[in-house]
């Protein structure tokens, strides 16, 4: 079979972008800057701050720093585009970028399906919540929120490279790899059931997430005690699961169904809002509305301003 590794795809969506392409590029520099900033202040709040070394903090640190993985995949090389009048990207390069932006989106799932059973014992089991969520069941739970997604994401790269390319377009911004799978030289009916099956898996976790808010709703209507709780740290978090699976719901059906026709400027910007919103927000929306991280972050601000 042909070496392939050096063969360019042109990537698309900035071709129109003309005289703006400078004031796209300093609003990407600062949006990046921000999800840095916002993702990278949380996560260094978690791990220096000894009160806050619990198990829904730990989640919600994974979740920011998964943020920034994310996101290392698709801002580099957009800044660089954003400078470039060509738009392309080598083959192997293509195949990082997909499994980089896959495995993040598969990681916010899994880390967030972590968060909703934290949550559930939380307030379903008060008096056992330390007894079930022990530090080595945290850690447990880290290891498989992370190692699920990257080692299934790289069943599904083998399966990507192991086909022929007769192609060089990709009609998105960014690689990912039902694109690449578009430009293969025949039908590629293994890597189809095997995207099927993990987003059947992705599926199942949204519905867990759903049953364990289902149970939780439950218990917080019956006190007001319950129902304070289940604002300061379950309201967050829903938004930020509906934030996720609002912006992600485009990306998937359009990589797999091409027959979705939007013009190039609408596709780029709903294509790549998994990339801009819940990164953004994450940090913002659930980290520092808790109580306990602002607390933290005022203690600091009073210390500095001393």
């Amino acid at each position: 079979m042909e070496n392939l590794s050096f063969k360019l795809f042109v990537l698309s969506g900035l071709q129109e972008s003309g005289v703006y392409k400078p004031l796209y590029f300093l609003l990407t520099l600062i949006l990046y800057a921000l999800i840095i900033a916002a993702n990278l202040t949380l996560v260094l709040n978690v791990t220096m701050e000894k009160s806050l070394h619990e198990p829904m903090y730990i989640f919600l640190s994974n979740l920011c720093v998964n943020g920034l993985y994310g996101t290392l995949g698709f801002y580099p090389k957009f800044l660089l585009d954003l400078q470039s009048d060509v738009h392309t990207i080598t083959y192997g390069w293509c195949i990082i970028q997909g499994y980089v932006i896959y495995t993040s989106i598969m990681c916010e799932i899994t880390i967030l399906t972590v968060m909703s059973y934290d949550r559930y014992v939380a307030i379903c089991k008060p008096l056992q919540y330390h007894s079930i969520l022990t530090p080595y069941a945290v850690f447990k739970l880290l290891v498989l929120a992370w190692a699920y997604p990257l080692l299934t994401s790289l069943i599904a790269a083998i399966l990507t490279v192991r086909i022929p390319i007769c192609g060089s377009h990709i009609h998105k911004l960014y690689c990912d790899n039902p694109s690449i799978l578009k430009l293969g030289c025949f039908q590629t009916t293994v890597n189809k059931i095997w995207g099927l099956i993990l987003i059947t898996l992705q599926l199942m976790q949204f519905v867990f997430i759903l049953i364990s808010y289902c149970h939780i709703v439950q218990v917080c209507v019956s006190s007001s005690e319950g129902r304070a709780k289940f604002t300061k740290t379950c309201v967050p978090h829903i938004l930020v699961v509906v934030i996720f699976a609002a912006t992600t719901l485009f990306d998937v059906l359009y990589g797999w169904d091409g027959s979705l026709h939007f013009p190039d400027i609408v596709r780029s910007a709903l294509a790549t809002q998994f990339l801009i919103l819940p990164p953004l927000f994450n940090p913002i929306i659930y980290g520092f509305q808790l109580p306990q991280i602002r607390k933290v972050l005022c203690r600091q601000r009073c210390k500095i301003m001393c």
